[in-house]
């Protein structure tokens, strides 16, 4: 396959960029982000790599659940600006190569969309259907409870009809019923409505909640959504119509058995990425134990998908860090490594915490595990602020902790809005990581910056194919805090080694199809490795040390690749 023969494929190895719009940047000085200020903010993306950019809910909404309980799938909350200024925001992504999806809430509303109010208002009304209603008293379902601290069970009575309705995360979220043909037809029209707006598609927020796949259900046979692949099918089919390059982002936090189904198979494609919870949460095992086996074992153990489906990593997200799929006592491992506090815990399965703050501000970890993130197989995801290494408000409530104002500047308010604080959106992280000590102006200006350091790996991924599209293996490796992998494509390999221990260790590699006087070409530096003959070689990685390398036959850096080596052979002028 030729490098152009892939550019259909944008999503295989796109760089994916996480934007809450409210706290970004404010352009009218209100104290909330707004939509004119995020395209302001559009060539900074393009300069850190940025391919995709990912929209957080910008629907009208009360504001419950931080955008995530809508009024209006077809509008703007009037807060963030209007429909022309997306569309503005759109053109202006679009005219400097970046892809623009939003997040697709269509699991629940809030209680105050015009849908459920008619449906709560007698038991034979139109709408009655578009919701879950259940007539006698439900079971106790507190084992079903997505937020543990705030909701006793997944089922809530209203007083108008005295039925109760369904709704697996908050009361004021009731869950639409996919059941109803009529609630599916509704979800492809927003689905075409936003297509033809210009998105390029969606990141699908809670797909085992909206399909039921891989969850312990309380629904009554009759009422249960019965056929959630066809239903994904059938998205993608019409997506597909309307426009043949937008994708399908699916949030699964399920083990690979149940997440691998909702890829599809060959013509009956369903989602078209997931996020690889497994190994994100086995990640963070292995950084509490100085031991990349847990790591090593969920990649050796991720299934094969579809070769146009594509695996998105990612260090942490908008939510909560979870660490649900993790036994109890890894959990609290992970717990007593990166929040033994219970002000930094959340839900009883997770962290409410960003990396930095977590690794305690080590520059060597920190890049380490950005390091890996860009290096393992897949498309990486940046949660807005990452790039310069954001910490967390400690005293916000739940995940609100690590959606505060993203940090321009060291001037007020970081550079966010010229509001006065008590205005803001969300407060300002204080301390070590707030905008004094991190901020972007200041990062630009450093070359030892993380900002730097991560623009420079994006344009390392983007010029190394084999991440993206090669087949992946784990290297053999004795030192159990080292973790190695190969991934290779039409002929070419790169090898990353990252040590997620603190002390210096030699790394000992064999490539055992490597071929006479083979070598390794250094990806983030200017030393190369001869291998010997039998293809085996040794290096040296300091604590939290990590190498990018591709092996090359002798003389092949002159014919094989010559934009890419031309633009790796200057990475140490940067």
């Amino acid at each position: 396959m030729r490098i152009a023969d892939t550019s259909d494929l944008w999503w295989k190895n796109a760089l994916i960029y996480c934007v809450d719009i409210e706290t970004f940047f404010d352009s009218n000085g209100d104290g909330t982000g707004d939509i004119a200020g995020l395209a302001e903010r559009v060539d900074y993306l393009v300069e850190l790599g940025v391919t995709c950019l990912w929209l957080m809910p910008f629907y009208p909404t009360p504001d419950r659940d931080d955008g995530y309980d809508i009024i209006d799938f077809y509008g703007v909350d009037h807060r963030l600006g209007s429909a022309g200024d997306l569309v503005e925001l759109i053109r202006t992504a679009k005219s400097r190569g970046l892809r623009v999806i939003a997040d697709l809430v269509v699991n629940h509303t809030s209680d105050q969309h015009p849908w459920f109010q008619a449906s709560r208002a007698s038991t034979d009304n139109e709408f009655r259907d578009y919701y879950v209603w259940r007539e006698d008293e439900p079971p106790d379902t507190s084992d079903l409870v997505v937020f543990t601290q705030e909701e006793k069970g997944v089922w809530t009575k209203d007083e108008q009809t005295g039925h109760w309705y369904l709704h697996r995360f908050y009361k004021h979220q009731p869950d639409l019923n996919i059941a109803n043909p009529k609630v599916r037809d509704e979800i492809a029209k927003i689905i075409g409505f936003w297509l033809q707006l210009g998105l390029d598609g969606f990141r699908v927020d809670a797909v085992p909640q909206l399909v039921t796949v891989g969850l312990k259900d309380q629904l009554e046979s009759s009422e249960a959504f019965t056929d959630p692949h066809g239903f994904l099918r059938s998205l993608r089919r019409f997506m597909n119509r309307r426009n043949g390059q937008s994708v399908l982002l699916g949030e699964v936090n399920l083990p690979y058995k149940d997440q691998v189904s909702l890829f599809g198979d060959g013509d009956s494609a369903e989602l078209t990425l997931i996020f690889d919870f497994v190994a994100m949460q086995q990640m963070y095992l292995s950084l509490a134990r100085s031991d990349a086996g847990p790591l090593a074992t969920a990649l050796k153990n991720r299934p094969s998908i579809p070769p146009e489906a594509q695996w998105a990593t990612f260090v942490r997200n908008h939510d909560e860090l979870t660490l649900d799929q993790l036994s109890e006592s890894e959990r609290e491992e992970v717990f007593a490594a990166f929040g033994p506090e219970k002000r930094m815990q959340v839900y009883d399965r997770g962290l409410k915490r960003r990396l930095p703050p977590m690794l305690q501000g080590d520059p060597d970890r920190i890049k380490m595990v950005y390091s890996l993130l860009f290096s393992l197989p897949g498309t990486p995801a940046l949660y807005y602020g990452e790039e310069v290494g954001m910490g967390e408000d400690l005293s916000a409530d739940g995940r609100m902790s690590v959606r505060t104002p993203m940090q321009w500047t060291s001037g007020p308010n970081g550079g966010f809005s010229s509001a006065p604080p008590e205005d803001l959106a969300s407060a300002v992280v204080r301390g070590d990581f707030g905008p004094r000590h991190v901020n972007v102006a200041d990062a630009k200006h450093d070359p030892d910056s993380l900002l730097n350091f991560t623009t420079n790996l994006a344009r390392r991924y983007r010029e190394c194919p084999e991440l993206a599209w090669g087949s992946f293996s784990v290297l053999d490796q004795p030192r159990k805090e080292v973790l190695a992998h190969r991934c290779t494509w039409e002929g070419s390999s790169v090898i990353a080694v990252h040590n997620f221990g603190p002390a210096k260790t030699k790394v000992p590699l064999l490539l055992k199809d490597a071929g006479p006087d083979a070598r390794l070409m250094d990806l983030l530096g200017q030393e190369h490795l001869e291998l010997n003959d039998d293809g085996a070689v040794q290096l040296e990685l300091p604590g939290y040390g990590f190498r990018w390398m591709r092996l090359l036959s002798r003389g092949e850096e002159t014919h094989k690749l010559p934009q890419v080596m031309t633009t790796v052979a200057s990475a140490g002028k940067d």
